[in-house]
């Protein structure tokens, strides 16, 4: 058997390149159904043809394709990008966490009166020879600046919290919403939540600060009344409207026209007064203190 195969392979090394008959035959009547004539060059030729096609295959189907994610126990690209994000995530905390407390650190040494620290997040090979806390020059502006926050008589000093303190008039800068003249005050106790102002008919009512409108309503004894609702939890409401142009869920601009005075009551001696409320988490206040009429 041996010498056989021995030389059936020396028959087709030295034969690789001449054509043989391949037949297929039927198994009953032994009549040649079809027949190909190949040599055996073209037999390993084919072979490694389709060995390379499958590899492009497998090779491009592993690359673009998640396959290899519904393989169990194999790292798939679903993974492998999830712990280059997470090393990301892990890079950026720990860059904010040195910037913190250098900050922190800066910080306690300015409330020490003494001069804040630079420092570079990379360090260098030969950073080890120089200072461990360069510190930055004086200069005059921040020379001036610390005298005028250690000074007990200045109006910027951290020891006196009344002038620092500032007042809701200052911080909100808030617009005054009509000209006239104020006819009745801010009396909370008798139910009076804002103060009245005798204006003349058709004046332009405008917001006292940016806001978003959140009512928008008609009663015969305030006529057209709006509400605003602004920043820090401020909310003003303008009454006795004889008309409105802004909307609920309208975007309105500090000293941006919202509406006309005017009363629809029949009493003449009343169609001119405007009423104007602010309320402050949930309380009324003055708008005397923080509107100049």
């Amino acid at each position: 058997m041996k010498t056989n195969f021995k030389n059936s392979y020396r028959y087709f090394i030295r034969h690789l390149r001449e054509k043989h008959r391949f037949s297929i035959r039927n198994q009953h009547t032994d009549t040649e159904v079809w027949y190909i004539y190949i040599s055996p060059l073209n037999v390993l030729a084919g072979l490694l043809a389709l060995v390379l096609v499958l590899f492009i295959i497998v090779t491009t189907t592993v690359a673009y394709t998640p396959i290899l994610d519904f393989i169990p126990g194999y790292p798939g690209n679903k993974s492998r990008t999830m712990l280059i994000e997470n090393i990301m995530r892990l890079d950026s905390l720990e860059k904010e966490i040195k910037n913190m407390q250098i900050y922190n650190e800066n910080v306690a040494l300015i409330m020490a009166g003494k001069n804040p620290v630079t420092r570079n997040d990379m360090q260098t090979a030969d950073s080890a020879s120089r200072s461990k806390n360069p510190t930055v020059g004086a200069i005059i502006e921040d020379s001036i600046l610390r005298s005028q926050m250690e000074n007990p008589g200045s109006a910027y000093s951290i020891n006196n919290p009344d002038a620092a303190r500032k007042t809701l008039r200052s911080a909100l800068e808030l617009f005054t919403p009509v000209k006239g003249v104020v006819a009745s005050k801010f009396e909370p106790k008798e139910g009076a939540y804002g103060i009245r102002v005798v204006t003349t008919a058709n004046q332009p009512v405008m917001a006292i600060l940016d806001g978003t409108v959140i009512s928008s309503s008609w009663t015969p004894s305030d006529g057209y009344v709006l509400f605003i609702q602004h920043s820090n939890n401020l909310t003003s409401v303008y009454r006795h409207n004889n008309e409105v142009i802004r909307k609920v869920g309208d975007r309105v601009r500090s000293g941006e026209i919202i509406g006309y005075t005017g009363s629809t009551q029949p009493d003449a001696a009343k169609k001119n007064l405007f009423e104007i409320e602010l309320w402050h988490n949930g309380t009324p206040v003055d708008p005397q203190s923080y509107i100049v009429f």
